[in-house]
Protein backbone atom coordinates (compact mmCIF):
# COMPACT_ATOMS: atom_id res chain seq x y z
CA UNK A 1 0.00 0.00 0.00
CA UNK A 2 1.14 3.43 -0.96
CA UNK A 3 0.02 6.55 0.22
CA UNK A 4 -0.25 9.56 -2.54
CA UNK A 5 -1.19 12.98 -0.88
CA UNK A 6 -4.64 12.20 1.22
CA UNK A 7 -5.46 8.98 -0.92
CA UNK A 8 -4.12 4.96 0.00
CA UNK A 9 -3.79 3.01 -3.37
CA UNK A 10 -2.93 -0.56 -3.34
CA UNK A 11 -0.85 -2.79 -6.12
CA UNK A 12 -2.72 -3.79 -8.97
CA UNK A 13 -0.53 -4.42 -12.01
CA UNK A 14 3.47 -5.71 -11.59
CA UNK A 15 6.41 -4.23 -13.66
CA UNK A 16 6.14 -7.98 -15.86
CA UNK A 17 2.75 -7.27 -16.71
CA UNK A 18 3.04 -3.90 -17.88
CA UNK A 19 5.98 -4.51 -20.37
CA UNK A 20 4.27 -7.35 -21.50
CA UNK A 21 1.05 -5.56 -22.53
CA UNK A 22 3.59 -3.09 -24.26
CA UNK A 23 5.44 -5.46 -25.75
CA UNK A 24 1.89 -6.91 -27.44
CA UNK A 25 1.10 -3.84 -28.80
CA UNK A 26 4.53 -2.95 -30.09
CA UNK A 27 4.65 -6.45 -32.39
CA UNK A 28 0.79 -5.77 -33.45
CA UNK A 29 1.89 -2.02 -34.43
CA UNK A 30 4.75 -3.65 -36.01
CA UNK A 31 2.96 -6.12 -38.01
CA UNK A 32 0.93 -3.78 -39.40
CA UNK A 33 3.21 -0.41 -40.02
CA UNK A 34 6.72 -2.58 -40.68
CA UNK A 35 6.84 -1.76 -44.68
CA UNK A 36 6.76 1.96 -44.06
CA UNK A 37 7.96 5.11 -41.72
CA UNK A 38 4.78 5.37 -39.63
CA UNK A 39 4.60 8.75 -36.92
CA UNK A 40 3.71 7.49 -33.45
CA UNK A 41 2.21 10.24 -31.03
CA UNK A 42 2.90 10.23 -27.73
CA UNK A 43 -0.29 11.68 -25.20
CA UNK A 44 1.93 13.76 -22.56
CA UNK A 45 2.34 14.07 -19.60
CA UNK A 46 0.82 10.50 -18.84
CA UNK A 47 1.95 7.94 -21.82
CA UNK A 48 5.89 9.16 -21.66
CA UNK A 49 6.92 5.83 -20.02
CA UNK A 50 4.17 4.17 -22.26
CA UNK A 51 5.77 5.64 -25.07
CA UNK A 52 9.62 5.05 -24.24
CA UNK A 53 9.29 1.58 -23.86
CA UNK A 54 6.91 1.09 -27.32
CA UNK A 55 10.19 2.58 -29.02
CA UNK A 56 12.53 0.16 -27.13
CA UNK A 57 10.03 -3.08 -28.49
CA UNK A 58 9.70 -1.63 -31.61
CA UNK A 59 12.26 -2.77 -33.97
CA UNK A 60 11.47 -1.30 -37.38
CA UNK A 61 11.83 2.68 -38.60
CA UNK A 62 9.35 5.10 -37.33
CA UNK A 63 9.33 8.99 -36.47
CA UNK A 64 7.59 9.98 -32.40
CA UNK A 65 6.08 13.24 -31.44
CA UNK A 66 4.23 14.19 -28.75
CA UNK A 67 0.76 16.23 -27.83
CA UNK A 68 0.16 17.42 -24.65
CA UNK A 69 -3.89 17.58 -23.38
CA UNK A 70 -5.57 17.94 -19.97
CA UNK A 71 -8.28 17.53 -18.65
CA UNK A 72 -8.47 15.71 -15.47
CA UNK A 73 -8.11 17.63 -12.03
CA UNK A 74 -7.40 14.87 -8.93
CA UNK A 75 -9.23 12.15 -9.30
CA UNK A 76 -12.20 13.09 -11.89
CA UNK A 77 -12.33 14.29 -15.23
CA UNK A 78 -13.25 18.00 -15.71
CA UNK A 79 -15.22 17.22 -19.25
CA UNK A 80 -13.25 20.24 -20.37
CA UNK A 81 -9.93 19.25 -23.02
CA UNK A 82 -7.37 21.62 -23.33
CA UNK A 83 -4.96 21.26 -25.99
CA UNK A 84 -1.28 22.53 -24.50
CA UNK A 85 1.12 21.48 -26.78
CA UNK A 86 0.07 20.76 -30.93
CA UNK A 87 1.55 18.59 -33.15
CA UNK A 88 3.93 20.55 -34.89
CA UNK A 89 5.63 18.08 -37.26
CA UNK A 90 4.58 18.00 -41.05
CA UNK A 91 2.28 14.96 -41.42
CA UNK A 92 0.22 14.77 -44.43
CA UNK A 93 0.33 11.74 -46.52
CA UNK A 94 1.48 9.61 -43.05
CA UNK A 95 0.31 6.93 -41.12
CA UNK A 96 -0.28 8.39 -37.33
CA UNK A 97 -0.52 6.00 -34.40
CA UNK A 98 -1.34 7.61 -31.14
CA UNK A 99 -0.02 6.17 -28.36
CA UNK A 100 -2.12 6.91 -25.27
CA UNK A 101 -1.73 6.10 -21.79
CA UNK A 102 -5.17 5.32 -20.90
CA UNK A 103 -8.48 5.73 -22.34
CA UNK A 104 -11.59 5.84 -20.47
CA UNK A 105 -14.66 7.97 -21.26
CA UNK A 106 -12.79 9.25 -24.47
CA UNK A 107 -13.45 13.23 -24.21
CA UNK A 108 -9.30 13.63 -24.78
CA UNK A 109 -9.33 10.82 -27.40
CA UNK A 110 -12.16 13.10 -29.27
CA UNK A 111 -10.33 16.25 -29.07
CA UNK A 112 -7.11 13.96 -30.65
CA UNK A 113 -9.13 13.19 -33.55
CA UNK A 114 -10.13 16.42 -33.73
CA UNK A 115 -6.67 17.33 -34.22
CA UNK A 116 -6.05 14.48 -36.66
CA UNK A 117 -9.48 15.73 -38.71
CA UNK A 118 -7.89 19.02 -39.09
CA UNK A 119 -5.06 17.54 -41.02
CA UNK A 120 -4.74 15.20 -44.77
CA UNK A 121 -2.85 12.16 -43.27
CA UNK A 122 -3.09 8.73 -44.49
CA UNK A 123 -4.58 7.50 -42.24
CA UNK A 124 -4.35 7.58 -38.58
CA UNK A 125 -4.66 4.53 -35.46
CA UNK A 126 -5.31 4.86 -31.46
CA UNK A 127 -2.93 2.41 -29.24
CA UNK A 128 -3.92 2.70 -25.58
CA UNK A 129 -2.26 1.16 -22.65
CA UNK A 130 -5.27 0.83 -20.60
CA UNK A 131 -8.22 0.65 -21.42
CA UNK A 132 -11.70 0.98 -19.24
CA UNK A 133 -13.74 -0.17 -22.03
CA UNK A 134 -17.31 -0.15 -19.62
CA UNK A 135 -17.22 3.44 -19.47
CA UNK A 136 -15.87 4.40 -22.78
CA UNK A 137 -18.49 5.70 -25.12
CA UNK A 138 -17.36 4.54 -28.23
CA UNK A 139 -17.77 6.99 -30.41
CA UNK A 140 -14.28 5.88 -32.29
CA UNK A 141 -12.41 2.59 -32.18
CA UNK A 142 -9.50 1.54 -30.40
CA UNK A 143 -7.19 -0.58 -32.55
CA UNK A 144 -4.80 -1.31 -30.29
CA UNK A 145 -5.32 -2.30 -26.64
CA UNK A 146 -2.68 -3.34 -24.20
CA UNK A 147 -4.76 -4.23 -21.23
CA UNK A 148 -8.37 -3.69 -20.09
CA UNK A 149 -9.40 -2.28 -16.28
CA UNK A 150 -12.40 -2.04 -14.59
CA UNK A 151 -13.37 1.68 -13.65
CA UNK A 152 -11.15 2.75 -10.93
CA UNK A 153 -8.18 4.75 -10.54
CA UNK A 154 -4.85 3.92 -11.14
CA UNK A 155 -1.74 5.41 -10.89
CA UNK A 156 2.21 4.71 -11.63
CA UNK A 157 3.92 4.34 -14.44
CA UNK A 158 3.48 7.66 -15.97
CA UNK A 159 -0.19 7.81 -14.71
CA UNK A 160 -0.55 10.76 -11.33
CA UNK A 161 -2.87 11.83 -8.78
CA UNK A 162 -2.16 15.08 -8.34
CA UNK A 163 1.35 15.00 -10.49
CA UNK A 164 2.39 12.25 -7.70
CA UNK A 165 3.01 8.17 -8.96
CA UNK A 166 4.07 9.30 -12.34
CA UNK A 167 7.42 7.74 -11.72
CA UNK A 168 6.05 4.32 -10.12
CA UNK A 169 7.52 0.96 -11.92
CA UNK A 170 4.11 -0.74 -10.89
CA UNK A 171 0.62 0.77 -11.37
CA UNK A 172 -1.40 1.28 -8.05
CA UNK A 173 -5.18 0.88 -8.18
CA UNK A 174 -6.95 3.81 -4.98
CA UNK A 175 -8.19 1.94 -2.38
CA UNK A 176 -11.50 1.90 -1.33
CA UNK A 177 -11.92 -0.13 1.55
CA UNK A 178 -13.17 2.71 3.62
CA UNK A 179 -15.72 4.37 0.86
CA UNK A 180 -19.44 4.67 2.47
CA UNK A 181 -22.20 5.24 0.51
CA UNK A 182 -25.36 6.35 2.49
CA UNK A 183 -29.09 6.41 1.71
CA UNK A 184 -31.06 9.18 3.94
CA UNK A 185 -34.65 9.11 4.51
CA UNK A 186 -36.97 11.91 5.81
CA UNK A 187 -40.18 13.24 5.37
CA UNK A 188 -40.59 16.70 4.41
CA UNK A 189 -39.37 19.14 6.77
CA UNK A 190 -36.95 16.64 8.45
CA UNK A 191 -33.43 18.46 7.63
CA UNK A 192 -32.43 15.57 5.27
CA UNK A 193 -30.54 18.75 3.25
CA UNK A 194 -29.27 20.78 6.02
CA UNK A 195 -27.32 17.29 7.28
CA UNK A 196 -26.32 16.08 4.00
CA UNK A 197 -24.56 19.54 3.67
CA UNK A 198 -22.54 18.32 7.11
CA UNK A 199 -21.90 14.76 6.33
CA UNK A 200 -20.37 15.38 2.51
CA UNK A 201 -17.99 17.82 3.82
CA UNK A 202 -17.20 15.65 6.95
CA UNK A 203 -16.34 12.23 4.65
CA UNK A 204 -15.76 13.57 1.63
CA UNK A 205 -19.40 12.30 0.19
CA UNK A 206 -21.21 13.38 -2.70
CA UNK A 207 -24.14 14.62 -2.30
CA UNK A 208 -26.67 13.02 -5.35
CA UNK A 209 -30.07 14.12 -4.59
CA UNK A 210 -32.84 12.99 -7.07
CA UNK A 211 -34.41 16.27 -8.05
CA UNK A 212 -31.52 18.29 -8.27
CA UNK A 213 -29.71 15.62 -10.88
CA UNK A 214 -33.33 15.67 -12.68
CA UNK A 215 -33.59 19.46 -12.74
CA UNK A 216 -29.82 19.79 -14.22
CA UNK A 217 -30.53 17.37 -16.68
CA UNK A 218 -33.38 18.86 -18.00
CA UNK A 219 -32.55 22.44 -17.84
CA UNK A 220 -29.42 21.12 -19.99
CA UNK A 221 -30.90 19.61 -22.66
CA UNK A 222 -28.74 16.01 -22.02
CA UNK A 223 -30.00 13.39 -23.34
CA UNK A 224 -31.01 11.89 -20.73
CA UNK A 225 -33.05 15.27 -19.47
CA UNK A 226 -35.06 14.82 -23.09
CA UNK A 227 -35.92 11.21 -22.31
CA UNK A 228 -37.38 12.33 -19.08
CA UNK A 229 -39.53 15.41 -20.43
CA UNK A 230 -40.57 13.45 -22.70
CA UNK A 231 -42.65 11.27 -20.32
CA UNK A 232 -43.54 14.08 -18.05
CA UNK A 233 -44.48 15.98 -21.31
CA UNK A 234 -47.45 12.73 -21.63
CA UNK A 235 -48.41 12.88 -18.06
CA UNK A 236 -46.27 9.25 -17.42
CA UNK A 237 -43.80 8.62 -14.68
CA UNK A 238 -40.19 8.72 -15.81
CA UNK A 239 -39.19 5.14 -15.96
CA UNK A 240 -36.55 3.70 -12.94
CA UNK A 241 -34.52 2.78 -15.67
CA UNK A 242 -33.72 6.77 -16.44
CA UNK A 243 -33.27 7.39 -13.00
CA UNK A 244 -30.57 5.53 -12.57
CA UNK A 245 -29.03 6.05 -15.59
CA UNK A 246 -28.61 10.21 -14.33
CA UNK A 247 -27.69 8.75 -10.74
CA UNK A 248 -24.95 6.12 -12.68
CA UNK A 249 -23.74 9.35 -14.79
CA UNK A 250 -23.54 11.28 -11.42
CA UNK A 251 -21.50 8.58 -9.74
CA UNK A 252 -19.43 8.46 -13.40
CA UNK A 253 -18.12 12.06 -12.75
CA UNK A 254 -17.43 11.77 -9.34
CA UNK A 255 -14.38 9.82 -8.84
CA UNK A 256 -12.70 11.97 -6.24
CA UNK A 257 -15.42 11.14 -3.67
CA UNK A 258 -15.21 8.69 -0.81
CA UNK A 259 -18.92 7.54 -1.43
CA UNK A 260 -22.09 8.94 -1.94
CA UNK A 261 -25.69 10.23 -0.15
CA UNK A 262 -28.17 8.92 -2.54
CA UNK A 263 -31.41 11.76 -1.28
CA UNK A 264 -34.55 10.70 -3.06
CA UNK A 265 -33.85 7.68 -4.40
CA UNK A 266 -34.66 4.70 -3.93
CA UNK A 267 -38.26 5.57 -2.80
CA UNK A 268 -39.30 1.57 -4.02
CA UNK A 269 -37.85 -1.92 -3.83
CA UNK A 270 -37.21 -2.04 -7.71
CA UNK A 271 -35.51 1.17 -7.40
CA UNK A 272 -33.29 -0.34 -4.31
CA UNK A 273 -32.25 -3.34 -6.03
CA UNK A 274 -31.34 -1.32 -8.95
CA UNK A 275 -29.31 0.80 -7.03
CA UNK A 276 -27.72 -2.17 -5.56
CA UNK A 277 -26.59 -4.09 -8.82
CA UNK A 278 -24.80 -0.60 -10.45
CA UNK A 279 -22.75 -0.64 -7.07
CA UNK A 280 -22.26 -4.22 -7.40
CA UNK A 281 -20.61 -3.53 -10.45
CA UNK A 282 -18.34 -0.60 -9.30
CA UNK A 283 -17.79 -3.39 -6.63
CA UNK A 284 -19.34 -0.50 -3.95
CA UNK A 285 -22.42 -0.85 -1.67
CA UNK A 286 -25.42 0.64 -0.04
CA UNK A 287 -23.78 1.02 3.52
CA UNK A 288 -26.24 2.24 5.74
CA UNK A 289 -29.52 3.59 5.06
CA UNK A 290 -30.08 6.32 8.33
CA UNK A 291 -34.03 7.82 8.20
CA UNK A 292 -34.39 11.37 10.00
CA UNK A 293 -37.77 10.53 12.36
CA UNK A 294 -39.48 13.09 14.31
CA UNK A 295 -43.21 13.61 15.41
CA UNK A 296 -45.54 14.84 13.07
CA UNK A 297 -46.92 17.62 14.31
CA UNK A 298 -43.44 19.01 14.77
CA UNK A 299 -42.79 18.97 11.27
CA UNK A 300 -45.68 20.23 10.00
CA UNK A 301 -45.44 23.28 12.49
CA UNK A 302 -41.53 23.45 10.62
CA UNK A 303 -42.77 23.63 7.12
CA UNK A 304 -45.88 25.91 7.76
CA UNK A 305 -43.02 28.35 9.18
CA UNK A 306 -40.69 27.66 5.89
CA UNK A 307 -43.57 28.38 3.87
CA UNK A 308 -43.79 31.72 5.07
CA UNK A 309 -40.43 32.20 3.72
CA UNK A 310 -40.30 30.26 0.85
CA UNK A 311 -43.72 31.10 -0.54
CA UNK A 312 -43.63 27.62 -0.93
CA UNK A 313 -47.90 26.32 -1.60
CA UNK A 314 -47.40 23.11 -0.64
CA UNK A 315 -45.68 24.31 2.59
CA UNK A 316 -48.35 26.56 3.66
CA UNK A 317 -51.45 23.96 3.89
CA UNK A 318 -51.58 21.62 6.45
CA UNK A 319 -53.85 18.97 4.99
CA UNK A 320 -51.32 18.62 2.13
CA UNK A 321 -48.41 18.48 3.89
CA UNK A 322 -50.22 15.63 6.15
CA UNK A 323 -50.51 13.79 2.62
CA UNK A 324 -47.37 14.06 1.73
CA UNK A 325 -46.10 12.27 5.15
CA UNK A 326 -49.06 9.44 4.59
CA UNK A 327 -47.11 8.89 1.08
CA UNK A 328 -43.75 8.87 2.58
CA UNK A 329 -45.21 6.64 5.21
CA UNK A 330 -46.26 3.76 2.18
CA UNK A 331 -43.61 4.34 0.18
CA UNK A 332 -40.78 3.76 2.50
CA UNK A 333 -42.74 1.30 4.61
CA UNK A 334 -41.34 -2.00 2.06
CA UNK A 335 -37.92 0.14 2.04
CA UNK A 336 -37.44 -0.45 6.00
CA UNK A 337 -38.15 -4.06 5.51
CA UNK A 338 -36.18 -3.97 2.63
CA UNK A 339 -32.69 -2.50 4.47
CA UNK A 340 -34.20 -4.43 7.47
CA UNK A 341 -33.11 -7.86 6.08
CA UNK A 342 -29.40 -6.65 5.01
CA UNK A 343 -29.09 -5.45 8.41
CA UNK A 344 -28.48 -1.38 7.10
CA UNK A 345 -31.84 0.61 8.29
CA UNK A 346 -31.05 2.62 11.26
CA UNK A 347 -33.09 5.88 12.54
CA UNK A 348 -31.76 9.30 14.26
CA UNK A 349 -33.97 11.19 16.25
CA UNK A 350 -34.10 14.17 14.20
CA UNK A 351 -35.46 16.61 16.69
CA UNK A 352 -33.61 19.26 18.17
CA UNK A 353 -30.52 21.71 17.60
CA UNK A 354 -28.91 20.89 13.94
CA UNK A 355 -25.69 20.20 15.55
CA UNK A 356 -27.52 17.48 18.12
CA UNK A 357 -28.89 15.96 14.65
CA UNK A 358 -25.03 16.01 12.89
CA UNK A 359 -23.44 14.29 16.06
CA UNK A 360 -26.51 11.62 16.32
CA UNK A 361 -25.81 11.04 12.40
CA UNK A 362 -21.98 10.73 12.94
CA UNK A 363 -22.40 8.02 15.14
CA UNK A 364 -24.16 5.97 13.37
CA UNK A 365 -21.98 6.37 10.56
CA UNK A 366 -18.47 6.14 12.36
CA UNK A 367 -19.63 2.55 13.89
CA UNK A 368 -20.46 1.64 10.08
CA UNK A 369 -16.87 2.65 9.43
CA UNK A 370 -15.51 0.86 12.32
CA UNK A 371 -17.40 -2.68 11.29
CA UNK A 372 -16.25 -2.27 7.91
CA UNK A 373 -12.72 -1.13 8.98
Amino acid sequence: MIKLHDKQFRPYLDEAAIQEAVKKIAQEVARDYKHEVPIFVGVLNGAFMFVSDFLKEYKHHCEVTFVKLSSYQGLTSTGIVETLLDISEDIEGRSVIILEDIIDTGRTLQQLVHLFSKSNVKEFKIASLFYKSEIYNGEYNIDYVGIEIPNSFIVGYGLDYKELGRNLREVYQLNQNNMINLVLFGKPGAGKGTQAGFLKEKYNLKHISTGDVFRYNMKNGTELGKLAQSYIDKGELVPDEVTIDMLKAEVEKSGDAEGFIFDGFPRTVAQAKALDNFLESKEMQVDATIALEADDDILVARLLERGKESGRSDDQDEAKIRNRFDEYNQKTAALKEYYNRQGKFHTVNGIGGISEITERLLTVIDEVLKVQG
